[in-house]
């Protein structure tokens, strides 16, 4: 699956551990305090976590397309010369040698790379054991296998789920889906406009229905979600926010989770024209001072500058 990460398959050292367990203690006070982390984890890290089994093939499909084909293609094989082809496919690609009981026909052996590069025998003295007709089956399901233990990789888990358990009860996952813990600890990764336009107030006397301030929503609705992800950075500097609230309608008495509400305000000061200004913000209030622009184009044009230069120290 595009974009996602594991936990790296691989025998863990005390200092990493320790990481480990700081990572489920950053996911438990995520839960506790609604405030999402930017994770792109793969489906089965949040199954591992929660205690749901991995669907063998879904899940190495998400996680390794390769070898889901591989495997694949070793299970459908029909006959004997289909599985001598296949070999010498793989032959070509230097991951097949020669079978010992015929020099010139290559063969694959019960080895296979783990997901760190490295070459493993399948089973007890799996390099000298060569894939044949008869064994051809046991041969794929021992990659599958392989590959599931590692995406299960139940030493990394055991360390989150330790540090998780230290903030939230583990209770709490018996309860949970693996999508529900997901979305609990990361959120959504895109921007919901509509909801984050219900929880804006508007300080010092702004209105929504005034026309820069329509020029601003206006100017959001056009951008794409890479940039509305951006803007959201640059605002209050998170890479997520939260896509529920205890509050019913967003207004300014409801009690809301925090960084919400985002407050629009007037610039500071009055010096010059408000076209010649820039947007400034507050991060830590989600704050947005947003001079009265005269046009949509100039607010795209403002509002592009100020997302795509918000690690400028000087920018606000």
């Amino acid at each position: 699956m595009q974009g996602k990460y594991i936990l790296t398959p691989s025998p863990i050292t005390y200092g990493e551990e320790q990481l480990l367990h700081f990572l489920g203690q950053l996911l438990g006070i995520a839960i506790r305090a609604d405030v999402p982390l930017p994770l792109d984890l793969l489906p089965s890290f949040w199954k591992t976590l929660v205690g749901e089994p991995l669907d063998p093939d879904q899940d190495l499909q998400e996680a390794d397309i390769l070898t889901y084909n591989y495997v694949k293609k070793f299970e459908s094989i029909n006959d004997e010369i289909e599985l001598e082809a296949l070999c010498a496919e793989i032959a070509s690609q230097h991951l097949a040698t020669e079978s010992p009981d015929s020099p010139n026909k290559p063969c694959c052996r019960f080895t296979y790379l783990t997901m760190t590069g490295e070459e493993v025998e399948l089973c007890s003295r799996g390099r000298h054991i060569p894939v044949a007709w008869e064994n051809k089956d046991i041969y794929a399901a021992a990659i599958r296998s392989l590959r599931l233990r590692e995406l299960q990789n139940d030493e990394c888990a055991t360390a989150v789920r330790a540090g998780l358990g230290s903030i939230v009860p583990l209770q709490l996952l018996t309860t949970l889906s693996p999508l529900e813990m997901e979305l609990r600890t990361c959120g959504l990764p895109y921007i919901n406009l509509e909801f984050l336009k219900a929880h804006t107030m508007y300080q010092v006397g702004l209105m929504e229905t005034d026309q820069h301030i329509e020029f601003f929503w206006g100017a959001l609705e056009m951008f794409a979600q890479e940039e509305l992800c951006k803007f959201i950075k640059f605002a209050c500097n998170q890479e997520r926010i939260p896509f529920t609230c205890p509050c019913k309608d967003g207004g300014p008495d409801t009690a809301h989770v925090p960084p919400y509400p985002m407050k629009i305000a007037p610039p500071d000061g009055t010096a010059g024209s408000p076209d010649s200004r820039y947007i400034r913000v507050e991060t830590c209030m989600f704050m947005i001072k947003l001079p009265q622009y005269s046009s949509l184009e100039i607010m795209l044009e403002k509002l592009r500058c100020a997302i795509h230069y918000r690690e400028d120290p000087l920018s606000g």
